[in-house]
């Protein structure tokens, strides 16, 4: 019973321990990012640079006001990550079979495996000229096969990774319980190797937005502008104020989504594995 109260007292002290922690660097964060937008609005001011060149603090978020009352924003938000997502999960849904299958065969490891490490350290805007020619009446298509070749080869490879780093001892040990075939994969190796897999999918939607973003200012299309064609019109206009905002708005996407889908999992596996207090 007195193991029992110690434990439980632990465990509200580190709960306690780890919510003053997260304030303690919302703060933080809050501070340092508005300690470098005074100053930057106060250089701005001063006219220590030629604002059309960079804009200041005011003049981003003056556009992004208009933006959205225009609805312009929001529509080029939407357009961007339909295309995103849908990319990532066909490269998701591909690269983690082909992962399986180059860590399981060796035929597939000498022929596949190789051949995705090469293209993993292709720009993905290397894809566009290809994709452009190959796609012309699907402007659509290109940009998708643009998002999937950005994240394929990443997923593939963690997946790889992550199976071939799963200690032998883990598949002796379901042997000797009967386990093989699909329940060894499913129950036993998929597990073991899920730290890679979502160090592999984060990494994977990091290229994603790189290759939409790419397909986006270079392809030219008519079904819907994105974030990527706010800031081709942008640089082309050269209103700096609007390249500056839509790439704050993809910053900040990017973070809600490391914070909402690959943060949770992270801690999630930290605690599984033991790796937290």
């Amino acid at each position: 019973m007195k193991g029992s109260l110690t434990n439980t007292g632990t465990a509200v002290r580190a709960g306690v321990g780890s919510g003053r922690d997260a304030w303690v660097a919302v703060v933080q964060a809050v501070v340092f990012f508005g300690v470098v937008a005074g100053a930057w609005e106060a250089g701005s001011r001063a006219g220590w640079w030629n604002p059309v060149l960079i804009p200041s603090p005011s003049d981003i978020f003056r556009y992004i006001g208009e933006a959205l009352g225009k609805g312009e924003l929001q529509s080029a938000c939407y357009v961007t990550l339909r295309r995103l997502v849908f990319g990532y999960a066909v490269g998701i849904l591909l690269g983690i079979p082909l992962g399986l299958l180059t860590a399981r065969f060796r035929f597939a490891a000498n022929t596949l495996g190789v051949m995705a490490l090469g293209l993993q350290t292709l720009p993905s805007v290397c894809w566009v000229p290809l994709s452009i020619l190959w796609f012309h009446s699907n402007p659509e298509g290109a940009m998708l096969f643009i998002v999937v070749m950005g994240t394929l080869w990443a997923v593939l490879l963690a997946t790889d990774h992550g199976i071939r780093q799963i200690p032998p001892i883990y598949r002796r040990a379901a042997a000797t319980m009967g386990s093989n075939g699909f329940h060894l994969l499913w129950h036993v190796l998929l597990p073991a190797s899920l730290p890679h897999l979502v160090s592999g999918a984060k990494q994977g939607w990091a290229f994603a937005w790189r290759s939409l973003m790419a397909a986006e200012i270079y392809v030219a299309i008519s079904t819907g502008f994105g974030l990527g064609h706010l800031l081709h019109f942008g640089r082309e206009l050269h209103a700096m104020d609007q390249v500056a905002a839509v790439m704050l708005v993809i910053i900040v996407i990017g973070f809600a989504a490391d914070k909402a889908l690959f943060s949770p999992w992270e801690r999630f596996l930290r605690r599984r594995w033991g790796l937290t207090v």
